[in-house]
């Protein structure tokens, strides 16, 4: 018996994917609305081969608000959205602006329209701890003001929140916020990854992919940071983790436990980790020494950010179950698979 039909936006990409599965695992049915501009259409095999469960992917554009509406009405009721699907290279974005406010928010607001035309009243917006910029204000808290964006990309997720938070006071719907930090790692089966057609920034798939060939060498941007060894600091989280809270989320709105219009949750394991850190970790939980160099500072990043996360901990139920070893250990297992396709 399914817990609910979940719309998840982006269940080809890597958080999506994996909370596609981490929904399917607890007992709820899924369908996905995803363009795959970014991602693979074989990440559905890939979720069937962990689950045994087939997911409907709708290969869409989401700011095309028609054919997203068509999509929501030939599966009839659906009892909550989880909306990932953005552009979120950072880099990217300083790069070409009009492309992530054209599609990040155009796609948010013709999604929230709809949820409320077809009366699918549980909605989760998926954010960014970029919202807080260069704070001051350490471990951040869900109360943390927003600082000024360090990139096009935190401005789409702060204006996102807005958005969302704006639309909750003219909607009968429940909504919520959930702030990451930095996923990483893999599915402990292998059999899922970050697999993406975009030019990869993030660190760990930079690393493990230094680690395998795929490119010469690892570039450490910043040495002279005010932090404990000269580098950025971050909050690594496993994507299990991060996956189980949308699921956590999406319990919490179907029991009627928000009272709130719109609320907003941290999801980081409240630890800040340098990226010498993350680096010594790869290399003692994989065996192998990286090639890498230290380098200049790059637009765009934020010195430190790292989560309070005992809100979502406290009202969610929400328990983080992996450390920083694993999420290496995972991340490289799933390159050593994707090197082998």
């Amino acid at each position: 018996m399914s817990k609910g039909k979940i719309l998840v936006t982006g269940g080809c990409g890597y958080i999506g994917s994996h909370t596609v599965v981490d929904l399917l695992d607890n007992g709820y049915e899924v369908v996905s609305i995803d363009s795959n501009i970014r991602s693979k259409a074989l990440t559905t095999e890939r979720i069937k081969s962990i689950t045994g469960k087939e997911v409907r992917n709708y290969a869409i554009d989401l700011c095309d608000k028609e054919a997203t509406k068509q999509a929501l009405l030939a599966e009839g009721k659906i009892d909550g959205i989880i909306h990932f699907a953005a552009l979120k290279s950072v880099p990217e974005s300083v790069q070409k602006p009009a492309l992530y406010y054209r599609n990040n928010i155009n796609s948010l607001v013709n999604l929230l329209e709809l949820a409320n035309e077809l009366q699918i009243k549980n909605f989760v917006f998926s954010s960014s701890c970029s919202v807080y910029g260069n704070t001051k204000q350490l471990p951040v808290t869900e109360d943390t003001p927003f600082g000024e964006a360090e990139s096009p990309y935190a401005r789409t997720k702060q204006m996102g929140e807005n958005i969302t938070a704006d639309y909750s006071k003219v909607s009968d719907g429940k909504y919520v916020l959930l702030r990451y930090f930095n996923p990483v790692g893999a599915h402990e089966s292998g059999k899922l990854g970050e697999d993406t057609t975009d030019v990869i920034t993030a660190l760990v798939p930079r690393i493990t992919g230094t680690a395998i060939g795929k490119y010469k060498s690892f570039t450490v941007f910043g040495k002279d940071y005010p932090t404990r060894d000269g580098t950025c600091v971050r909050d690594y989280i496993h994507v299990m983790d991060i996956a189980h809270a949308h699921t956590n989320a999406i319990e919490y709105l179907l029991a009627g436990k928000q009272q709130q219009a719109c609320d907003v949750y941290n999801l980081g394991t409240g630890n800040g980790v340098t990226i010498l850190e993350a680096i010594e970790s790869f290399e003692r939980t994989s065996g192998e020494k990286l090639n890498y160099a230290l380098g200049e500072r790059r637009d765009g990043d934020v010195i430190a950010i790292y989560a309070n996360n005992n809100k979502a901990v406290n009202q969610l139920g929400w328990h983080i179950k992996r450390d920083l070893d694993t999420m290496m250990r995972t991340a490289w297992a799933w390159e050593k698979v994707l090197a082998k396709q």
